[in-house]
């Protein structure tokens, strides 16, 4: 059963000192885990938004709409880092890099030939035609020598020197 006592007591402790005490700190802790938020926006906001108005924007939320403000700023927020995302474009500008180089190896050797070589050095397979005139390399597609104007000759599918025959033409 609730006395009058009973209530007589609780109303002494909320105007006692120790209430206020209470009270007062956590009005304290309050303030300052809102400025905490605050302060974690401002650093989040930097980490992922490049523009300066923008991050300003998430700090006022989180100031004029307190303890709230920091789930509203995590709804619209970017999903990564902007150094993540330097990070992947630098990984991918890497791997389009070696793909553009995978194509400088002999399809017979593996071995690593440059774009003007006409054959392979390791198994001296042909790679490239030479331009009659100006014995440049040509591309297997080529109609025209670019560096001179000759016309290419298509070349025959057997027509490519083995190893054999072109150490008998350089013995004669």
């Amino acid at each position: 059963m609730i006395t009058a006592s009973t209530f007589g007591g609780v109303h002494d402790f909320f105007s006692s000192g120790t209430w206020l005490v209470i009270r007062n700190l956590l009005f304290f802790f309050a303030a300052v885990f809102w400025l905490a938020t605050v302060w974690w926006i401002y650093k989040d906001a930097r980490r992922r938004v490049e523009d300066p108005w923008l991050v300003a924007v998430g700090v006022m939320l989180g100031i004029l709409v307190p303890f709230l403000g920091v789930f509203i700023y995590m709804l619209f927020r970017p999903p990564e880092y902007l150094d993540d995302v330097r990070e992947r474009e630098l990984e991918i500008k890497a791997m389009e890099e070696r793909l553009a180089k995978r194509d400088l190896h002999c399809p017979v050797c593996r071995s690593e030939v440059d774009s003007t070589f006409l054959i392979c050095p390791i198994c001296t397979t042909k790679l490239k035609q030479a331009c009659v005139t100006c014995k440049a390399p040509l591309e297997a597609l080529w109609q025209v020598c670019p560096y001179c104007e000759t016309p290419v000759e298509p070349a025959a599918v057997g027509e490519f020197p083995r190893l054999e025959s072109r150490r008998r033409r350089t013995a004669e």
